[in-house]
């Protein structure tokens, strides 16, 4: 499948592709990828069950989160895929959360892609496009404490560890990192 052109005003705030990876606008094709994702062992232990259990919960997931937060902010989580095959392999992107008062960056990847550095690749790509197209100065990221990879990710990534955050409402403490 093509990608869309930069002139394609739905894909004109994303970050460019990086050496390895497209990142792009989840869209609602993307449902089988996100069912998949959203039940990944890792991202239900450590970001959590959102209920996704058919095609259709993924596209609602998809429509209510990431394409909500395209028309209200301009960014939000976006599809990281492969450039040689279009395999998608994860997301990543940009949040405003309401509990937050920053910008903070997500990402989650499938097990099975962990530990090629597709993770590093296309944070770096996000916070460049945060700080650079769209002129955040603080991003910060919030994980678990108990997330080796995330936190590792992060601290690669330049980012220091700043405080404990109140428990989240599943009662989970989270480190806020900036």
């Amino acid at each position: 499948m093509a990608r869309p052109t930069q002139r394609d005003p739905a894909h004109a705030r994303t970050p460019p592709d990086t050496a390895r990876l497209s990142i792009r606008p989840l869209q609602l094709l993307d449902a089988e990828f996100i069912l998949e994702l959203l039940n990944d062992p890792g991202f239900l232990q450590f970001i959590g069950d959102r209920g996704v259990r058919s095609v259709d919960d993924a596209r609602r997931y998809i429509e209510n989160g990431p394409m909500a937060s395209y028309a209200r902010h301009g960014f939000g989580l976006w599809r990281v895929a492969r450039l040689q095959d279009d395999v998608p392999v994860g997301m990543c992107g940009l949040l405003k959360r309401d509990t937050l008062e920053d910008v903070d960056i997500g990402f989650a990847y499938l097990a099975r892609h962990a530990g090629l550095g597709y993770g590093c690749e296309a944070a770096r790509a996000t916070l460049d496009f945060g700080r650079q197209s769209l002129g955040l100065r603080r991003i910060v990221a919030i994980v678990k404490p108990d997330n080796e990879r995330s936190t590792a990710l992060l601290r690669k990534l330049g980012m220091q560890r700043e405080t404990s955050l109140p428990e989240d409402s599943n009662g989970n403490a989270l480190d806020l990192y900036a």
